[in-house]
């Protein structure tokens, strides 16, 4: 049986709280193939030391290419740490990887409380 895919990403600031999630949960996340945007995917892959498959980072098009996995169905669950306090020049592309997500049934965390509750 392969692995589910967890899809990583958060917003500039919510990365640290992704990499402290992330290293809380090392152990779990060693369960899933893991993706990410852009810096997100680096960063815990180098706090973690878990295989981060990268994407392009989230406002050059790594939103999309993730909502682009999950229409092809190569994405089981996506932890999604953004920042509902700042505006997002790329907002249009945040709307539609929520979107998406939730026309295909796809878990999506916002959270630490339902990042945990993913995995």
């Amino acid at each position: 049986m392969s692995k589910k895919v967890l899809a990583l990403i958060a917003h500039d600031n919510k990365k640290d709280e992704m990499v402290a999630w992330a290293k809380a949960n090392i152990d779990k996340l060693k369960e899933y193939s893991l993706c990410g945007t852009g810096t997100t995917s680096k960063r815990v892959e180098d706090a973690t030391g878990l295989k981060v498959k990268g994407y392009l980072s989230g406002p050059l098009g790594g939103d999309l290419q993730i909502g682009g996995k999950v229409a092809e169905k190569e994405i089981d669950a996506i932890v999604f740490f953004w920042d509902p306090l700042s505006a997002q020049p790329h907002d249009p592309d945040v709307k539609a990887l929520l979107r998406i997500a939730v026309v295909y049934n796809i878990p999506i965390a916002t959270n630490t409380a339902t990042a945990d509750l993913i995995i």
